[in-house]
């Protein structure tokens, strides 16, 4: 845009109908906060800066998005005390305004607006026009109505408290999206008044104004009545939730991924599929997820900020969870069924992971095993390796961590404790039931555990009879 775009969000709703203590914007859609979907997009249109009107909670709201203020997309604060309606919030922005630029008004409860509607509304804005998003809806009712006069020029918005029985037969309604040239904004704002059912400031009544002054009011009427939906009970959420994630399966068809089931399927982030990847049902991916070619993914699994490489198999009910350290996992590799990834985990080509086995924060060479029950946390484990069922790393002191090192073709026997740090030797074996405390040789068999003792003829003890 040759115009610098300003982008204001506002957010200082209360949300009564979401019964909820947290603020509206704060209720999560797609694993996101539905104010940073829309402060996501903003920053995808190249703006100069986003104002972010809150009021109810506001210190709630704001501290939820300061680590964002200092992001691509430069964030303020304005406050709305009390709310007395959209205009009179739009009012408290404005000073923060500068005249050479257009203001686009966003709603932070409004979360699936697509950047190109938005450039294209822009576009029709053109630095110079009142432009409104608009809609067709089979059922209007609560939106503000567009009116038309002679070739169909937008005349006036008509809120539906305020519309006429005539009026509130329009299916055209306004979606809460404009774009208007800040210098314009600035006059039309200082000439509102509050005489309407409601007693509020509505920013819609700028139309009346931008007709009286003979500027024409453009609009950019959309059909995907998704990319406006607003929400404002919990029921509307989970509607909403649900066409977003089927439209995130459709998507994820599209490109060639197998779902068993694309209503079963719950994308919380960023999911790249590489080809003839398959996903089974109640798969909930969150964060950037990449599966490379030919993955296969269980039911029931839960994959967070991990990489898995091509023809690695997830076996169900898989929880992975990279966090901020991330996962990885080598091609070939079999998880699950009931593993465990934690942050850290870094596993090679063909690793197998079985079930009930938790790793964190360690990596495992090409070709290594655990199979059962068992734990590898701070742990470098070497090609081959063999950990057996029950063993653990015995990693932390009680103040800090340590690691073990357990090198190439060892075979760690069951229920084995490994007292980090400590190394195990290559080619080396662990007895079952061994707790090992220092390093081992490698090649040498080890074993540290209480010897064996049978007491013939032992009895066991006996309760006392019952008194009578």
């Amino acid at each position: 845009m040759a115009t610098q775009v300003d982008v204001v969000i506002m957010a200082a709703g209360k949300g009564t109908r979401m019964k909820s203590l947290r603020p509206k914007v704060l209720h999560r859609l797609a694993g996101k906060p539905l104010v940073n979907h829309v402060i996501d997009c903003a920053t995808r249109l190249q703006a100069r800066r986003a104002v972010v009107i809150t009021g109810h909670q506001a210190e709630q709201v704001e501290a939820a998005l300061a680590p964002l203020a200092m992001g691509a997309l430069p964030l303020q604060f304005v406050r709305q005390m009390p709310q007395l309606g959209t205009g009179h919030a739009v009012q408290q922005a404005v000073p923060v305004l500068d005249d050479d630029g257009v203001t686009l008004v966003l709603s932070g409860d409004v979360p699936l607006t697509q950047a190109d509607t938005l450039h294209a509304l822009l576009q029709v804005c053109d630095g110079q026009h009142l432009a409104l998003l608009t809609l067709d809806l089979p059922d209007p009712t609560g939106y503000g109505r567009i009116v038309r006069g002679p070739g169909e020029v937008v005349q006036a918005i008509v809120e539906h408290k305020d519309a006429s029985e005539e009026q509130r037969r329009i299916a055209e309604i306004y979606s809460g999206i404009m774009a208007v040239p800040t210098r314009l904004l600035r006059g039309w704002l200082a000439r509102l008044d509050n005489q309407n059912a409601q007693g509020e400031y509505y920013l819609t009544d700028i139309v009346k104004f931008a007709v009286a002054d003979g500027l024409p009011v453009l609009a950019h009427r959309i059909h995907d009545a998704l990319q406006v939906a607003g929400i404002n009970s919990p029921a509307q959420l989970a509607e909403l939730e649900r066409a977003h994630q089927r439209r995130v399966a459709e998507a994820l068809l599209e490109q060639g991924v197998r779902l068993a089931d694309p209503a079963r399927l719950d994308v919380r982030g960023a999911l790249t599929c590489g080809q003839d990847v398959e996903i089974d049902i109640n798969c909930v991916f969150e964060g950037a997820v990449s599966l490379g070619d030919g993955v296969r993914i269980g039911a029931h699994c839960v994959v967070a900020n991990a990489q898995i490489a091509a023809g690695a198999v997830i076996h169900p009910f898989t929880h992975i969870d990279g966090e901020k350290l991330g996962v990885t996992v080598g091609e070939g590799a079999l998880i699950g069924p009931f593993a465990r990834l934690r942050p850290g985990a870094e596993l090679g080509a063909d690793v197998h992971i079985g079930n009930f086995v938790e790793v964190k924060n360690s990596t495992l060479a090409a070709g290594a095993k655990a199979n059962h029950l068992a734990y590898l946390g701070d742990a470098t484990v070497g090609e081959r390796v063999n950990y057996g069922a029950g063993s653990i790393t015995a990693n932390y002191d009680g103040a800090n961590k340590h690691r073990t090192v357990i090198e190439a073709d060892v075979h760690i026997g069951s229920n084995c404790v490994l007292v980090a740090p400590v190394t195990i030797g290559a080619g080396g074996t662990v007895g079952g039931g061994s707790t090992i405390t220092k390093d081992t040789p490698a090649g040498a068999l080890s074993v540290a555990r209480g010897k064996q003792l049978s007491v013939p003829n032992w009895a066991r003890p006996q309760k006392a009879p019952k008194k009578a």
